[in-house]
């Protein structure tokens, strides 16, 4: 056996020496939206067709489709199969072909992908080094590193240039970029597109108009909350109505959320769309990247989606579409949603929470949440219910516990956690414990190094911990 795996291993050799080398085709196309994946495979498949003819022939393909050069290799589907094969001796080629390099490599892709190509003897050819890369050749590493840098010189210019001219197409022609419309609007045709060769095409502008169906109630909302009403009140009122909050009412184009009924922050969020005014509104959101995995380098980059501050909007210098909600009233509705009630007499209050995290309600088992009480931090549990539900009569009532009550038994309670289970304690000859107690601070110190949760109990007015010496729970009375 050992003698016909030598006479395989030569007979392979043999066909590389002689020019007969068995190619894998890898192509890529980032945007199906504008570029046509079958002509763009087509002619990369082409250009290294011509490369690699005379030297042997392409036997298999991997061709990524919506896949961005900026993505790793690892991280695009074809690329990332390409690359488990390369250890397998009986994958069925020797090479790999690239019909042009932007296609395969951005940035230092190429510096990380060329040294495991080496490792398993596979060639890389490309048609910018007019056939095989030489690994070991510095001038072909200078090639690669140069293009390397060109490639990701491009995307930085173009994302420049498009930027620019999205942020130029927002402030002085109003223009509508796409996405979603805004709950509330509905897109209507606004003639032929301004550019000649896409209207040429065929393609259509669009713009903003108000929807008979949702309008009405983007104005309801800015209504109320000029009337003073809190956020949870109209998100209250809108289920108790049934109204179709904003993914049910249009669940073609939200098939991402689940529609199942108005929240806090979907009011929030229309509350403080500055497009209802009128204006036309870009760069709420930027898009940033961050390491994939900040343990391995080599999985490149990904996109992250962050909000932007009001000073980098871009806002149009007319109205661009019908206005919902006038600007004086929509200002006036950001002022309602910042204010907390009236503020105090001695300056501002520094709202601590001294518990918060270290507290489970003892009749549903969820965290309780941090909750100022008639000027003092206090915990609640809600069971679930959120502000934007009405209760239910089957619900158990609101959970509350005040801090000041908790915290004077926090030392009874370290008390009984740290002593030891089968020692009975030193006593003076008055039976009182004779070692110092410690203060709440402390106590809470120790339950957070040792993640303990404390259970509050309303029925029983009982705050209980799980002695971690023991395995049992300890309990302190708190009236």
């Amino acid at each position: 056996m050992l003698t016909s795996w030598a006479e395989n291993l030569s007979g392979r050799a043999g066909k590389r020496a002689r020019g007969v080398l068995r190619f894998v085709f890898y192509g890529r196309v980032s945007t199906e939206d504008w570029q046509d994946p079958v002509t763009s495979r087509a002619r990369q498949r082409e250009q290294a067709g011509a490369l690699v003819r005379g030297h042997g022939q392409i036997v298999a393909e991997l061709f990524d489709v919506g896949e961005s050069r900026t993505v790793a290799w690892a991280r695009r589907p074809q690329a990332a199969a390409l690359v488990a094969q390369l250890a397998d001796p009986d994958r069925g080629w020797d090479a790999v072909v690239i019909g042009e390099y932007e296609r395969a490599f951005y940035g230092s892709q190429y510096a990380a992908m060329a040294p495991l190509f080496e490792h398993y003897g596979v060639q890389l050819w490309m048609p910018e080094t007019g056939g095989r890369v030489d690994y070991a050749s510095e001038h072909d590493e200078k090639t690669m590193t140069v293009l390397g840098l060109s490639s990701k010189r491009e995307i930085t210019r173009t994302s420049i240039r498009v930027r620019t001219a999205m942020a130029a197409q927002t402030r002085e022609q109003g223009r509508y970029l796409g996405g979603r419309p805004p709950y509330g609007y509905r897109l209507a045709d606004a003639g032929p597109h301004p550019n000649k060769a896409h209207a040429a095409w065929g393609r259509r502008a669009h713009k903003l108009e108000p929807d008979p169906a949702t309008a009405p109630v983007v104005r309801w909302i800015f209504a109320q909350r000029l009337a003073g009403h809190s956020v949870a009140r109209i998100a209250r009122a809108l289920n108790e109505a049934g109204v179709p909050c904003p993914s049910a009412a249009d669940p073609a184009r939200n098939p991402h959320r689940a529609g199942a009924g108005w929240t806090l922050g979907t009011v929030t969020t229309i509350l403080q769309n500055p497009r209802y005014t009128g204006r036309q509104v870009w760069n709420r959101q930027r898009t940033d990247t961050e390491l994939a995995d900040p343990g391995n380098v080599t999985l490149g980059h990904k996109s992250v989606q962050r909000w932007n501050l009001p000073d980098g909007w871009v806002i149009s210098d007319r109205p661009a579409h019908p206005a919902l909600v006038s600007e004086a009233d929509f200002i006036a509705a950001q002022d309602v949603n910042a204010a907390r009630g009236p503020g105090p007499q001695d300056g501002p209050v520094l709202r601590r929470y001294l518990l918060a995290g270290l507290l489970a309600c003892g009749v549903c088992g969820r965290r309780m949440e941090s909750a100022w009480s008639n000027g003092k931090p206090a915990y609640r549990c809600r069971h679930g219910r959120t502000s934007a539900m009405a209760p239910e009569p089957a619900w158990p009532k609101n959970t509350y516990v005040r801090e000041d009550k908790l915290l004077p038994h926090l030392p009874a309670l370290h008390l009984l956690l740290t002593s030891p289970a089968t020692r009975a304690r030193r006593r003076t000859r008055g039976g009182s414990d004779v070692r110092a107690a410690v203060n709440p601070g402390e106590v809470i110190g120790y339950l957070r190094e040792h993640e303990i949760t404390l259970t509050w109990n309303p029925a029983a007015a009982t705050v209980q911990a799980p002695a971690t010496q023991t395995g049992k729970t300890v309990t302190v009375k708190t009236n």
